[in-house]
Order: C-alpha cells, then sequence, then structure tokens
C-alpha cells in the first residue's frame, strides 16, 4: 500500500498581515543606524493594503538587511530531510517564512522562534501528517521544494497543479516533474493535482536542464542528497541564494561539488546531520536601499558582507550615474547631480539592462533600475529574458508621467526627463514591482499612493519602518 499523500493546497486567497513591532534605533554610527526587528509572541494580525507615499525627501541613514527570502525559503524545506535539531541565525520575519513554520507546527515538528533575535531552531523528529486536515502555505513558488524532503521520508506528496508566486507569467512545473520522474517518482495527474510517489530509494542520475531555472536546480539538489551515488546537473542555476542554499546542505553533511557555477556533482545517500546555519546578506534588499539613496538624492549606507557579487550590479548603476562604494563592510551610492542615463560608445543604440539567470543581471531587480529609468534624463532599453509576464506593470508608470514604450513581452523603453507628479497605482503582486513604484512616488514631491503594496512583506520584513527611519514619509493603511 502506498502512505497517504500529502496535500499542498496553495489557492490564490489573499493573505492576512500582520502589524510590525516598534522600531529600534542603534547609537554606533554617526548616522541612524536600523537593524532587523522582528514582532514579538502575541502580536494580533491585521491586513495592510496601500502604501501613502509623501515623496520628495533624500533619504539618510544606514540599514543592515534582512536574509534573502530565495535563499531562506528551499533552506527551510531541506530541514524535512533531517530528524537532528538544526538552529538556523538570521531569520527574517516575513510572511513567507511564517507560513512554512506553520505548517511545521501542524505537522509536528517542533519549532523555536525568537524573533526578535532571528534565531530558529527546528527539530523534524515527530513529523507526520493527515491529508485531510494540512495545508501547506499559499502563493508561494517554494511550496515546489518540499516534494523532495516529502518523497525521501514518506515517499509520498501531492501538489496542485498551478503553484503559484509572484504574478510573473507562466510558470512551468514541468521541469520539476522531469527531475522527479529521473529520480525514480511516479508522477500521476488526478482532478486539480500531482501525485509524486516513489516504489523504491530514489535513484543518482545525470541530467541537462533547459534553462538554469532557480527551484528546479535546488530541488535536483535534494533529491540528489537523498538518492545514493553520485548525480550530475548541468546548467545549474548559481545565483548568490543557490550558492547558499547549497552551503547549508554541505552543513547538513550532503557532498556537493561545482557550488557556484553551471555544473554540479551531488554524492546522495549518506544520511544527513543537523547543526547551525548563519544567513547572508539579501543582496536584492542591499540593491534595493543603495537604489532609495540615488532615486531621492540622499545618502542611505547599506552593511554589505559579499561585495563581490556586486561588480554588475555596480556597473548597471553606472549607467544611470550612480557610483557604488564599498569600504569595510559597507555599501553607498554616489550620485553627482540629476540621474542621467550614459551615452553608449556605440552610436545609435540605447542603454541596456539586459536581465537573465546569473551571472547575468539579476531579474528580480530589474523593476528597481526601471524606476531609476524613468526618473532620469535620458532613454533607456530594459530586457527581461526570463519572464514574459513580468513587464505589463509598467504602464501604471504613466500615472507618474512618466514615458515608457512597450516593444514586447519581454522588452520596454524608458524616455526619461519629463517631470514626473504625484499618483495613484496599482501594484501587481511582484515583490519589487511594488518597491519600485514606491521608489518614483519617493522621488516626486506630494503624496502618492502604491495600492496592494502588501507582497513587499513576503521579503522586506520592517521594510516601511526601515525607510520611516531614513526620514520617508510613508504608512501603511488597514485594508478595511
Amino acid at each position: 500500500m502506498h502512505p497517504k499523500p500529502f496535500t499542498l493546497s496553495l489557492s490564490k486567497r489573499r493573505a492576512r498581515l500582520r502589524p510590525f513591532d516598534e522600531l529600534r534605533t542603534g547609537q554606533a554610527q554617526p548616522e541612524r543606524v536600523f537593524e532587523r526587528h522582528r514582532r514579538g509572541p502575541g502580536v494580533q494580525s491585521a491586513p495592510m493594503s496601500n502604501l501613502i507615499v509623501h515623496g520628495g525627501t533624500p533619504l539618510a541613514g544606514r540599514i543592515v538587511p534582512s536574509a534573502n527570502k530565495n535563499a531562506v525559503l528551499p533552506i527551510l524545506c531541506a530541514t524535512l530531510l533531517t530528524p537532528d535539531p538544526l538552529r538556523l541565525v538570521g531569520v527574517p520575519d516575513i510572511t513567507d517564512v511564517r507560513k512554512i513554520l506553520d505548517i511545521f507546527r501542524t505537522l509536528g515538528s517542533e519549532v523555536r522562534w525568537d524573533q526578535a533575535a532571528g534565531v530558529l531552531e527546528l527539530q523534524h523528529r515527530a513529523t507526520a501528517f493527515d491529508p485531510a486536515l494540512h495545508r501547506l502555505p499559499e502563493e508561494m513558488r517554494s511550496s515546489i521544494m518540499l516534494v523532495p524532503p516529502l518523497l525521501a521520508r514518506f515517499g509520498v506528496a501531492r501538489l496542485e497543479d498551478n503553484v503559484k508566486g509572484c504574478t510573473l507569467g507562466v510558470r512551468e512545473i514541468d521541469p520539476h516533474v522531469e527531475v522527479f520522474r529521473h529520480f525514480g517518482g511516479l508522477v500521476d495527474r488526478e482532478e486539480g493535482s500531482l501525485i509524486v510517489r516513489r516504489t523504491g530509494p530514489l535513484v543518482p542520475v545525470q541530467h541537462w536542464l533547459d534553462y538554469a531555472s532557480v527551484t528546479t536546480t535546488e530541488n535536483f539538489v535534494l533529491c540528489a542528497a537523498a538518492a545514493g551515488g553520485r548525480s550530475t546537473l548541468t546548467n545549474a542555476a548559481c545565483e548568490p541564494h543557490v550558492q547558499e542554499f547549497c552551503r547549508f546542505m554541505a552543513m547538513m553533511g550532503a557532498r556537493i561539488e561545482g557550488i557556484g557555477t553551471s555544473r554540479l556533482v551531488v554524492d546522495g545517500g549518506a544520511p544527513l546531520h543537523g547543526g547551525e546555519f548563519r544567513f547572508d546578506e539579501d543582496f536584492h534588499e542591499i540593491t534595493t536601499f543603495l537604489a532609495l539613496g540615488a532615486i531621492t538624492g540622499g545618502d542611505v549606507v547599506v552593511r554589505n558582507s559579499a561585495p563581490d557579487n556586486f561588480p554588475l550590479i555596480d556597473r548597471t548603476f553606472a549607467k544611470f550615474g550612480v557610483r557604488i562604494e564599498h569600504a569595510e563592510g559597507w555599501s553607498r551610492a554616489h550620485r553627482a547631480g540629476p540621474l542621467q542615463v550614459q551615452t553608449p560608445f556605440t552610436p545609435n543604440t540605447l542603454t541596456k539592462v539586459e536581465a537573465a539567470p546569473w551571472p547575468y543581471f539579476p531579474v528580480d531587480l530589474l523593476p528597481i533600475f526601471i524606476a531609476l529609468g524613468v526618473s532620469a534624463q535620458g532613454n533607456a532599453m530594459f530586457w527581461n529574458k526570463v519572464y514574459d509576464g513580468a513587464l505589463g506593470w509598467t504602464g501604471e508608470l504613466s500615472k507618474f508621467g512618466a514615458h515608457v514604450y512597450a516593444s514586447d513581452p519581454h522588452r520596454i523603453v524608458t524616455f526619461g526627463g519629463h517631470p514626473l507628479t504625484p499618483a495613484v497605482v496599482e501594484s501587481p503582486y511582484i515583490i519589487r514591482v511594488a518597491i519600485a513604484l514606491f521608489m518614483v512616488a519617493a522621488s516626486i514631491e506630494g503624496r502618492s499612493e502604491i495600492q496592494h503594496a502588501t507582497p513587499i512583506r513576503r521579503a522586506h520584513p520592517r521594510f516601511v519602518e526601515n525607510l520611516q527611519g531614513l526620514g520617508a514619509r510613508v504608512e501603511w493603511t488597514v485594508e478595511e
């Protein structure tokens, strides 16, 4: 008999978010210092919807960024592979983390989370499930990475057909299904869901991805760690958060060669053990706060312990007249005069920002630089080579008075130098689009409103409070 399937429910019901605790500031630096702070226990939930922005204030101060959501979530999924105790340091208080921890508690796992310190202690020693009761967190692309540990421990998983995340267009699950099948999983379709089973141990494989997908790479590593023998993946994703995930797997005892390259070799089958792991700062959040300083003409300094990830990001800032300085573990954006798109050496061409899988410019950061583009003098082209539906939001920029031309589903051109005015705009369910719309609003004197900005809380804890500490006049509205 097959064990009962664990149902991963991913419906589109809007998440209800909780209010933030009070902002604490440090005194160690001459500028204001703002660190990660998390809500304590007992805080009641209240939904937040829109951001009210009174723009035109240069932002200034210091920020200590949180960990990268795209590293934290797969690592949380990977913890199911061992019954041993684990201690994770630097876990951000974001909605997706809360959802995964809620399901862990429901399954009987031991969860102790000091939100103020960001320290999470987990042990999946007594984990069990009831498919009639248990549901996975909603609207999370990372949910699909629970399939390998569920297969390894329980022999079966059930996955809803349409795994949701940010609304970035069609995000197929076929590459994941292919990986599960290669490792020996049996994938069957039922009404509205997929059932993945194994009838024996997972087997090692050699696999070549169609494209360098982050979550498919992580699913491959999760399966390979549980399979007995050597598995090889070619065209693997190698983003900083994938490297961080692989380092965590190695800490648990997985033997992985090629971390940070497009070819990973995993020797699996050995029992994985517990331990302690400390998260890095999120390079997305570092870039975001540097861009906020630049677009408002302020002086924001951001903690950055991995400047080696930034040469291409720094060069992209330079295309808009912004110079990035890295010194003694901190990064700062310098802007001399107005933002200005730099003219290419080649005549009759546009300055371009081309976003694709790492080591290209990170696609998740493209909206941040589109905000710089509409605020700068000059014209620039932005090219999203990954998602087919990720640029539809740029029409909202016209409400500010920005001139943006959509060439096709993957490319837009910004025509800068036009006066911008406050506006009420609507964000799609994409984290950094909500932030990009806020950036434009923050650079314009007057009152603007970013509707449906709650996706920000999926990745950035205390984002608005940190902004207020930098001098921004911004607040949440509470949805009725």
